[in-house]
């Protein structure tokens, strides 16, 4: 029998309170004023604290924009991991097909987070190599990743044949976040990032109204261009 796990001390509950009402409250700005709001200044007003005692918690406002593109996205993560578990894993092609859809579902729920996360409109939410955001943006991607190596490993996709030699510096990292990065082509990882291009763009000209002047109702396009999507990794037509 494995010992009990020690019960965490009241001062570190409190802490952790403390971070949790810091995240809900810079989201909840983010929402109802948009990204420049979220400050360690305006955090502490709405909290009732002073900036200083903030301080304590958060050093800088990277770090505070740090945590919370890292929540957003371990919250996404586990969104989209929902949608995929609700389809058998002998189907990735079904699993990726509800998981694009989840996506854009989240995404038109919460658009100021999608463009904290996606549009980048704070340098400070980052998710280059060495920042807190790297691996829970990682891991989003990775639900994405995965079912695509999945799909090549089924046959039907056709990747170019020949790639120009300045795209493999550039899509070196991301055959580094595969399971099974040594197998999978780099010609495959374009087709990943192509088609990764076109879902970001479908959803995210519809969050931002881009395609307003002209669309009351942009899911049938969305559907058309999953549809390509799927069809590109492989995927028959249903």
């Amino acid at each position: 029998m494995s010992p009990a796990a020690p019960v965490p001390s009241r001062r570190h509950r409190v802490r952790e309170d403390a971070f949790d009402e810091i995240l809900r409250t810079g989201r909840q700005l983010l929402v109802e004023q948009g990204p420049a709001a979220v400050t360690l200044r305006a955090i502490a007003r709405e909290m009732g604290m002073t900036a200083p005692g903030l301080y304590r918690y958060y050093a800088s406002h990277h770090d505070l924009i740090q945590a919370l593109a890292s929540h957003l996205y371990d919250e996404l993560a586990a969104t989209l991991a929902a949608a995929r578990d609700q389809h058998p894993a002998a189907d990735p092609g079904q699993r990726l097909r509800a998981v694009c859809r989840e996506l854009r579902r989240w995404a038109l729920a919460h658009p100021r987070e999608f463009g904290l996360l996606f549009a980048k409109p704070l340098t400070d939410a980052d998710t280059s190599p060495g920042t807190a955001a790297h691996d829970p943006g990682w891991r989003f991607g990775g639900i994405l990743l995965e079912l695509m190596v999945q799909l090549w490993h089924r046959g039907g996709m056709q990747p170019p044949e020949d790639l120009d030699a300045t795209w493999a510096t550039q899509l070196e990292e991301v055959r580094e976040h595969l399971a099974d990065e040594a197998v999978v082509p780099l010609n495959v990882i374009y087709v990943f990032v192509s088609c990764w291009a076109r879902l970001y763009g479908a959803v995210a000209v519809e969050v931002f109204g881009h395609l307003d002047f002209a669309l009351t109702d942009p899911e049938p396009l969305f559907e058309h261009t999953l549809r390509d999507i799927l069809t590109a990794l492989g995927v028959p037509a249903t």
